[in-house]
């Protein structure tokens, strides 16, 4: 793969903690800063959360709901909402109080110092995506110093090797932010040193460190660090663990140590097969000439009007190796910064927020060929149903699941007047799971895993939906997430049946219906499921020609809001598209003109969002449009994304993924009944190619365009055989097995593609 689609290359260190590399293996965190005499390594690990609150008692608040919702229904939306926010959304929302989620925690700090002199000359550091692998050479005079920093997942350890020409002499260590709420112990002995810490509420959590000198000595070191020298090339292994799997975290350390003490050729052979393994199943490459500049520098020539294709395919590749990094073999999911923190309190303490963001760190997961990324997903929520169904029973008096924002600790509890009160985050899940089904047709998983779990939202809205005099069953109280309209309550507005709360009504119990008929069980709950689908209100077109977001076309408070809930149907849901509900997908279209006139998109996540509406629309000059302002706009040096703060902005990690979804979007599509190549191909991208993405049905899809028209495709079928196909306009010939077909227009196909055959589409020579 060329360097320039794999590759973010910077000519300084990192000032600030945004512009380091991330690395990871799942479990552990690191971001490299690439300092020269003074080097810094951040380190997380998944599982170091506070735990002030783990537990929470849900309180009987259902007791309140039958007056909330006769405040509604008879039109007093002020005293419904304030009820609704007093009695069931918990303490007013507080960063400095632990009275809510709970905040995901630093691990602490790997430093390194050199003892060098000299002009620091001819620096890089790089971010190798294809070996996972930071690096950081430079010349100290005459002397040629390198480094290179990965977490392996074989051996679930971080690894750092230092060569140098000459020999040196420094020291590492390992310490930790200054913390009241922690004792920590440092220790040093021989080779070896680490700490072990507590929180104050009992968790603990140890580091230790292993060092390997080719020449040289160890020194006398102070506790926490070891001081080496005469060397001139330095191995050191380090290992990190919390107890929240019952371990002893000092034991477990030494034990992962002890098993990983091969060679360092050993180790990144490991590394490098088990990493490629998941990275290597897809390929894209985009044509172009390539600006021989630091990645920062191209974000500026393409913030100045410049093109570079290979900037775009490296952030799609980028967004695979961020969801490698924070999501294979682990416990959980990725949170709001993926598994990166440097900040005791970190804004919106990196939860697990479930009205968009969580959901959008998986979209790439299936297209992108890693499954096993998303698998994390699905082993978190299941943990979690049993706190749901408490959750669901307390709140509102029904069974099924309910979840809003959650923790590591199964947190399952309104914390937040207004924006928790909201019904809609299990069902958004739900999603997820029946997209697995879609992409695999796995029997067994949609038997054991996403049925259960689809089942028991449906059951969630069989009692949560109120019958009003229309004869229609609505929500209430609801909300379209973190938005409001004028006369609504603040932070957010409550009302009845907000666009959201159908569009996921409708998919869930549709899914269950289907589900249940391909499983043969439940026939007897279909009726119901059939008759809510028949009576809940139809979707509504307002004054300007617009898709409502509510079922009353309330006047926006905030016209440009960063949320387009109400667009669901749209993506990435598929219940609104040209040949289902063609005048609510153009109404759909125009509430998106009308977010983007007014200003929308102005976070890294929603742009990308945004780009995914566009691909769905067709509009592929609006979708780059887009496209480009999240790279220029919403990224850091490292190309992480960034959410716009008051007091800075701060490091979001769903707008990487968004823009990952968005570009896949745009190449392949699937959610209208059939596989659709190039739907949405830019101008920018004249020429390129993609191999290994994934389509519904257990179809991997290879494309390659040229003069920014199809040249050639190869689809594979693992799972099903038949294949409804999309062509681009023009002359094909399509070839399966022995047999060749040609096809005129725009057209709409069906194929029998033999199991793990394939069939192959080509323009029709002139």
């Amino acid at each position: 793969m060329p360097s320039s689609e794999a590759r973010i290359y910077l000519d300084a260190p990192a000032e600030r903690w945004l512009d380091a590399f991330p690395l990871g293996n799942g479990r552990m965190g690191a971001m490299v800063f690439g300092g020269t005499a003074s080097e810094r390594i951040a380190l997380n690990h998944e599982n170091l959360w506070r735990g002030k609150l783990k537990y929470p008692e849900i309180p009987e608040a259902h007791v309140h709901l039958p007056a909330i919702r006769a405040a509604f229904l008879a039109g007093d939306i002020a005293l419904g909402s304030e009820l609704a926010n007093r009695t069931l959304g918990g303490p007013v929302y507080s960063p400095n109080e632990l009275t809510h989620v709970q905040p995901y925690q630093p691990f602490g700090d790997l430093g390194l110092s050199l003892e060098i002199e000299g002009t620091i000359t001819d620096y890089r550091r790089e971010l190798d995506l294809d070996s996972a692998v930071a690096s950081v050479v430079f010349n100290c005079g005459t002397q040629r110093i390198e480094r290179r920093v990965y977490v392996s997942g074989p051996d679930q350890i971080l690894v750092v090797e230092l060569i140098c020409e000459e020999q040196v002499a420094g020291s590492f260590e390992l310490s930790r932010i200054l913390d009241p709420d922690v004792s920590l112990t440092a220790w040093t002995q021989g080779a070896s040193f680490g700490f072990n810490a507590e929180l104050a509420e009992g968790i603990r959590f140890s580091a230790r460190a292993e060092l390997t000198l080719d020449q040289g000595h160890i020194a006398a070191s102070a506790p926490g660090s070891v001081r080496f020298l005469g060397a001139n090339r330095v191995l050191l292994r380090l290992a990190l663990a919390t107890d929240y799997n019952g371990e002893v975290p000092e034991r477990a350390c030494a034990e992962q140590l002890s098993r990983a003490r091969a060679q360092p050729e050993t180790l990144l052979k490991e590394h490098l097969a088990e990493h490629r393994a998941l990275y290597r199943r897809v390929q894209f490459e985009l044509a172009g000439s390539v600006p021989n500049l630091p990645t920062d520098r191209r974000l500026e020539r393409l913030r100045a009007g410049g093109e570079d294709p290979q900037l775009f395919a490296l952030y799609f590749n980028y967004g695979r190796y961020l969801l490698i990094a924070s999501s294979r073999n682990c416990d959980q999911p990725a949170n709001l910064q993926g598994i990166w923190n440097e900040h005791l309190r970190p804004t919106w303490d990196c939860d697990f927020h479930a009205d968009i963001n969580l959901q959008m760190n998986y979209w790439p997961a299936d297209v992108c060929a890693l499954p096993e990324c998303g698998d994390v997903l699905f082993r978190f929520l299941e943990r979690h149903r049993e706190r749901s169904r408490t959750a669901a029973q307390r709140y509102f008096n029904c069974r099924g699941l309910f979840f809003q924002t959650g923790d590591i600790w199964k947190m399952n509890w309104m914390s937040a007047q207004g924006w928790d009160v909201w019904t809609g985050g299990a069902a958004w899940f739900a999603q997820h799971f029946f997209w697995r089904w879609q992409a695999t047709e796995d029997v067994v998983f949609l038997r054991d895993h996403a049925y259960p779990f689809i089942q028991e939202v449906a059951e969630f809205y069989e009692d949560f939906l109120v019958e009003v005099d229309t004869g229609h069953w609505v929500t209430i109280p609801s909300q379209s997430p973190e938005n409001k309209f004028i006369g609504g309550a603040k932070p957010v507005s409550l009302c009845v049946g907000a666009t959201l709360d159908y569009l996921l009504v409708r998919e869930v119990l549709g899914n269950a219906l289907e589900a249940s008929r391909i499983l043969g069980v439940d026939e007897e709950k279909r009726a119901k499921w059939e008759e809510i689908l028949t009576r809940i209100p139809d979707f509504q077109i307002g004054r300007h020609g617009q898709l409502q977001e509510w079922q009353e076309d309330y006047e926006e408070q905030e016209p440009g809001h960063r949320h387009l809930s109400h667009l669901y149907g749209v993506h990435p849901g598929n219940l609104m598209t040209p040949n289902r509900h063609p005048a609510f997908f153009q109404a759909a279209r125009v509430s998106l003109e009308r977010r983007m006139a007014a200003g929308g998109g102005h976070t890294g996540w929603s742009r990308a969002a945004v780009c995914c509406f566009w691909a769905r629309f067709g509009e592929a000059e609006k979708a780059y449009e887009h496209l480009a302002h999240l790279l220029t706009d919403y990224n850091t040096k490292s190309l992480l994304d960034t959410h716009p703060m008051p007091g800075g902005d701060v490091f979001q990690i769903d707008g990487n993924f968004g823009g990952t979804a968005a570009m896949a979007e745009l190449l392949l599509q699937y959610h209208d009944g059939c596989v659709a190549l190039l739907p949405c191909l830019p101008k920018a991208w004249p020429a390129g190619s993609i191999r290994g993405l994934r389509a519904w049905g257990g179809f991997e899809v290879d494309i390659e365009w040229k003069e920014g028209r199809l040249l050639h495709a190869t689809i594979h079928a693992h799972v099903r055989e038949s294949l409804s196909l999309r062509l681009p306009e023009g002359d094909w010939e399509v070839i399966c097995g022995d047999k060749q077909t040609r096809v005129s227009g725009a057209t709409v196909m069906e194929f029998s593609v033999s199991l793990r055959g394939r069939l192959e589409i080509r323009p029709v020579s002139i």
